[in-house]
């Protein structure tokens, strides 16, 4: 598997054009806020509102922070699908496949680009297409397969051509640059980035403009002219710099490693290397990161420096193992066998060795598989070929002797229908009872099913069904999540009754709908209270990250309710969230409206950390920090020993999504 690293590909944008889309433009904080109060304003227009998010996730945060572009992204997507704009939708799924690409997971950002595709190609957008079909193919091209990704260029560039999209199409031709130059064409490549850095140029384009100048830099780097490669890079370096695109930043400065470590300035190389790698850590390139750890690795074992090589490419190789990156898994492998081999460790370097057989072989199965399914394509089509020719003869011959035969059947053929279709008449009315009382059971059972998956979780109504009973379970890591509104008895007293329960049904909707977006099992509501917990029924890895998650977009969710009531003039509620992790007894209570329910001290503390939190914040217990504090993207405020009613003093911590930062920020339509 290729990272995208490897070259810097032009990735398109939503399909939409920006104002002043083909220039640069800079977000500053000003500008972030003035976009955020239109769309948390329900006064304003729903596109108006779209499109500002839309910006915020693409301007703001899309080459910088992918993590908060997919957050801002499923804000657009749930919007503009409540409201049944499909071009939106699809816009938001763009950005969401571009947040993943960024970060190295191909499989998901695959997945969101062919969604957006679907419904681009549903509504007829010709420019929205183009961009999904790029940037489909940017992910054939990473994941190795040149010409799916080259079939997928072709689409593009042919839509864009045809709706005059001269920028657009320039971008493509940027990424079939890339795959002449892996295939060692560098003449090629270099003559389509310069006509494309000329046209970047000419429109502006700041971000293309970086990524040509990069690309050229490698063009340059490949054929041995290091002035010229350290030359682009350097200004390519520059520019992502100027319009904060962290991306462009990290694979500028892993190239400037790549140059002095080939011009044996080590020491450099190392400084170059470092820096690129917190930037990919910051960003959450999952690919760059092991890129990173691998080429710092090899870097340590020119310098002899043989153990601190075992320590990066170990790194490499867990990471790449874990998410399948052969190549990279490969390349980690091969600096281990070369520095246990340095060490005299002959036993722990054969163990490399063959290793990299084994990923030699894996990576050749993995070429045969995709050579065998291109000729089994060619294969399958020049067999239809064939059949449809062989048809065609058969009908023809066939036409003449069934001309024939209809004459001496049609007298055989009256008499025959008049009987079958007194039978048919006959059948179709037992038949149509039968469905029908058919359809009346599948519903009811559907609907029995339906009814016992909202109150239990599925593995416990699955056992319910089949036994008739569901036993209790000791469950040693759940984390307990308990919400309260602040003031709820003097809201009731002040709201109409229908109103007080209107605004607290359209909160645990909303509650409901997250909790099933983090995996997270709904325990129940106790009047304003609403309980709800992680790793049940069934214990999983990151249950206390996702609490954690859900309970930061709750309260996300009474701000922006807040703020939208606020301006309709209505009251609204605030709200505590506390958690707590540990061990809980849960199972089903009562025959009678039964329901599934959690029972031990994990529960009563989790209720404390609720009721010693704060309005609009997450309280979380020592426990559950223990958790979730190495987790990226969350900070932490310790509270330091805070006095819980029947619990003594105890250590909380408020959680909250890390801050983004406050320089400016930029991005230009691709």
């Amino acid at each position: 598997m290729k990272a995208l690293s490897t070259f810097l590909l032009a990735v398109s944008t939503c399909g939409f054009t920006l104002s002043n889309a083909s220039a640069q433009s800079t977000m500053l904080k000003a500008e972030r806020d003035s976009l955020w109060a239109v769309w948390t304003n329900p006064a304003q227009a729903d596109t108006d509102r779209l499109n500002a998010i839309k910006t915020i996730a693409w301007s703001g945060y899309q080459f910088s922070q992918p993590d908060s572009a997919f957050y801002y992204a499923q804000l657009q997507y749930d919007l503009a699908t409540s409201k049944g704009l499909k071009k939106y939708m699809a816009v938001a799924l763009n950005i969401q496949g571009n947040s993943f690409m960024h970060r190295g997971d191909y499989p998901k950002a695959l997945a969101h680009y062919q969604r957006s595709l679907t419904i681009r190609e549903e509504i007829g957008d010709r420019q929205g297409i183009a961009s999904s079909l790029n940037n489909i193919g940017n992910i054939y091209y990473a994941q190795g397969d040149f010409p799916k990704a080259l079939a997928h260029y072709q689409r593009s560039i042919k839509t864009k051509e045809e709706t005059g999209d001269k920028s657009g199409a320039s971008n493509t031709l940027n990424n079939i640059g890339a795959i002449y130059e892996l295939q060692g064409d560098h003449t090629k490549a270099l003559e389509l980035y310069q006509r494309n850095l000329g046209i970047f140029a000419e429109s502006g384009d700041k971000r293309g403009i970086s990524i040509s100048l990069n690309n050229i830099g490698g063009a340059y780097h490949a054929q041995g002219d290091y002035s010229k490669a350290l030359d682009h890079h350097q200004r390519s370096l520059k520019i992502s710099e100027e319009i904060g695109n962290k991306q462009g930043m990290s694979n500028s400065l892993g190239k400037l490693g790549t140059i002095y470590q080939d011009q044996n300035d080590y020491s450099k190389a190392l400084g170059y290397f470092k820096r690129s790698l917190e930037i990919k850590e910051e960003v959450g390139d999952i690919s760059g990161i092991a890129e990173s750890y691998v080429a710092i690795g090899e870097l340590k074992n020119k310098e002899n420096s043989y153990r601190q090589a075992l320590v990066w490419c170990a790194k490499c190789v867990k990471m790449a193992e874990e998410l399948g990156y052969t190549d990279l898994h490969k390349q980690g492998s091969q600096c281990l066998y070369n520095a246990y081999k340095a060490l005299g460790k002959g036993n722990e370097a054969l163990v490399y060795l063959e290793k990299i057989g084994e990923l030699d072989k894996q990576l050749s199965r993995e070429e045969t598989t995709k050579q065998l399914d291109r000729m089994e394509f060619q294969k399958v089509m020049l067999q239809d070929s064939i059949a449809k020719a062989e048809e065609a003869r058969l009908v023809q011959e066939t036409h003449q002797e069934e001309v024939r035969q209809t004459t001496r059947t049609r007298y055989v053929l009256i008499v025959a229908g008049s009987f079958f279709m007194l039978l048919a008449v006959g059948f179709y009315g037992r038949m149509r009872y039968v469905r029908k009382s058919r359809d009346i059971i599948t519903k009811e059972r559907d609907r029995s099913d339906n009814l016992l998956l909202n109150i239990l979780p599925e593995e416990i109504a699955a056992e319910l069904k089949e036994k008739g009973r569901a036993d209790a379970r000791d469950i040693e890591l759940v984390s307990i999540l308990f919400t309260d509104f602040k003031d709820f008895t003097e809201h009731s007293a002040n709201m109409p009754a229908t109103a007080l329960v209107k605004e607290l049904n359209h909160c645990f909707e909303a509650f409901d709908g997250i909790m099933t977006k983090y995996g997270i099992e709904k325990i129940k509501t106790i009047g304003d209270a609403y309980m709800a917990a992680g790793g049940l029924p069934v214990p999983t890895d990151g249950s206390a990250k996702n609490t954690v998650l859900a309970a930061l977009e709750m309260q996300t969710f009474i701000r922006l309710r807040k703020a939208e009531n606020a301006a309709n003039g209505e009251p609204a509620f605030e709200m505590r969230v506390g958690i707590h992790t540990g061990p809980v007894v849960a199972g089903i209570v009562g025959v009678k409206k039964f329901q599934y329910d959690i029972w031990g001290d994990t529960v009563n503390t989790a209720s404390r950390m609720e009721s010693s939190g704060e309005v609009g914040q997450v309280n979380i217990s020592e426990t559950t920090y223990g958790h979730v504090k190495n987790e990226p993207g969350l900070m932490f405020t310790p509270r330091g020993k805070v006095q819980a009613k029947g619990k003594g003093e105890m250590e909380m911590y408020f959680v909250a999504v890390q801050a983004p930062p406050m320089e400016p920020f930029g991005t230009t339509r691709s």
